[in-house]
């Protein structure tokens, strides 16, 4: 299985709403004594093993317009991998709610550009995948500028929080598979109606 966090490398995007792909990989090594830190494919790769299967975790270095060439690489460099089983792809979602997370073995991108990458590359949409709310409370005339923003410090313990129950949601699917996973962490979640977002055309 390969577990890729979508985001953006660098400080400057350590704390941002885009980049928590990233944070649940290190929050997926810490709890596993990994180290996701070798070069590969323009990526960060590490192996662990997580519910008694051995996964590798990855977070691409391409800035994510460009995520699914280093995903793509990955899987090709391991020739043994059937996306539709053994990808998992972790991304942020503007269009749910704040704190919510969704398991999905399929689907479309919903605009996000790291997944739009995937799909794109990879030529299909067939893979796991896990995506984080954070949508917010009012509309936002830019919503470009605000997923590129940071968490406010009042929200980190939050977003902590969101981190663990994300992690044993992926625990979840390695150990009882996506259906299951899927009925017990996403039914309790239903989407509130959102706010209307308003994008620059």
């Amino acid at each position: 299985m390969l577990i890729v966090g979508l985001g953006n490398p660098g400080e400057r995007y350590e704390w941002t709403r885009h980049n928590l792909g990233f944070m649940l990989v290190d929050v997926l090594a810490r709890q596993s004594n990994a180290l996701v830190k070798r070069a590969e494919c323009r990526a960060l790769v590490g192996r662990a093993e997580i519910e008694g299967r051995a996964v590798e975790l990855a977070k691409p270095q391409t800035y994510m317009n460009l995520s699914g060439e280093s995903v793509a690489c990955l899987l090709k460099k391991r020739d043994g991998l059937n996306p539709a089983e053994d990808l998992l792809v972790v991304s942020d979602d503007i269009a749910l709610p704040f704190g919510s997370i969704r398991l999905r073995p399929r689907g479309s991108s919903g605009g996000q550009k790291g997944l739009k990458s995937i799909i794109s590359v990879l030529g299909t949409d067939e893979f796991l995948r896990l995506r984080i709310g954070i949508r917010p409370e009012h509309a936002v005339s830019d919503t470009s500028s605000f997923v590129l923003e940071s968490f406010p410090k009042s929200q980190r313990d939050e977003v902590e929080k969101v981190l663990e129950r994300s992690a044993e949601a992926l625990r979840a699917v390695l150990r009882d598979g996506i259906d299951k996973a899927m009925s017990q962490y996403n039914s309790d979640q239903q989407s509130a109606l959102s706010p209307q977002l308003k994008t620059k055309s």
